[in-house]
């Protein structure tokens, strides 16, 4: 047990303090840990996840509040999108899909050309980069996090994963999507580990989150959050849309390899 705690307080803090500074929890990295180290059965692995975000998640969220990052009202659409999709995505991980393998592929076809291209717009010098085509419009915003609320509800990724590389590619700056999108992953992660909770209470197998793991992990991603908050003001745009584009190319080449395979 101590061996296990120790490992999951490594993941978390080292995938946290990577991930923080561009909004994604870094619960999706911890899916193949967990697979592969730790060999968290499914559909336990999901509520693990989100067990994680919810510990690790204050600890970004209070060092952008001390920058003043989080501010207007992106947060607040984002978060009334994503706490029903939660729920809905918790159902149907439970009762419908204890294997979704397609939600793998569409997230591989969503996530591996936009990261890509953001990857390229970052590269690009300045004066090739197309101009930002502004902010998406409210009703579009919220559906969208709705869709990415249920995906996080069935996989426990979290919103930012999703949300960061698609605002991004919409223009916003990094820095203002970074807080929002982890506001949203953290709020509808407590609501969906609550769901899963209740759900264990009534479904077949596996649902309850693996506690101690998940615990170890959050608190290494609660100290690693801090910290990549902390560094994110230091980085130019350029550099944090590359590393957002980065990760975003390496989960979708990640989420493609594991559906094909």
């Amino acid at each position: 047990m101590d061996w296990t705690w120790a490992a999951g307080l490594a993941a978390g803090l080292l995938i946290a303090i990577v991930t923080a500074p561009v909004g994604v929890s870094g619960a999706v990295f911890l899916l193949p840990v967990q697979l592969s180290l730790f060999g968290v059965p499914n559909p336990a692995i999901t509520p693990t996840n989100l067990l994680f975000n919810v510990v690790a998640g204050p600890g970004a969220l209070w060092r952008y509040r001390r920058n003043g990052a989080q501010h207007g009202d992106l947060a607040r659409r984002l978060v009334l999108g994503t706490l029903p999709g939660v729920v809905l995505g918790a159902l149907i991980r439970v009762f419908a899909l204890p294997g979704p393998d397609v939600f793998r592929l569409l997230i591989a076809v969503l996530l591996l050309p936009l990261g890509l291209w953001l990857c390229l717009r970052a590269l690009a010098p300045s004066h090739h980069r197309p101009l930002p085509s502004g902010e998406l419009p409210p009703r579009t915003l919220t559906g969208l996090a709705l869709t990415v609320g249920v995906v996080g509800g069935i996989y426990g990724i979290g919103g930012g994963s999703l949300l960061g590389p698609i605002l991004a590619g919409r223009g916003l700056p990094v820095a203002r999507v970074a807080p929002a999108a982890l506001a949203a992953t953290f709020t509808t992660s407590v609501v969906g580990a609550a769901a899963y909770a209740l759900l264990s209470l009534v479904g077949s197998g596996d649902v309850a989150p693996d506690w101690w793991l998940g615990l170890a992990c959050g608190t290494g991603g609660l100290i690693g959050g801090y910290l990549g908050a902390r560094l994110q003001p230091h980085l130019p745009e350029r550099a944090l849309r590359l590393l957002l584009g980065t990760l975003a190319a390496v989960l979708g080449a990640l989420y493609a390899a594991q559906t094909l395979y």
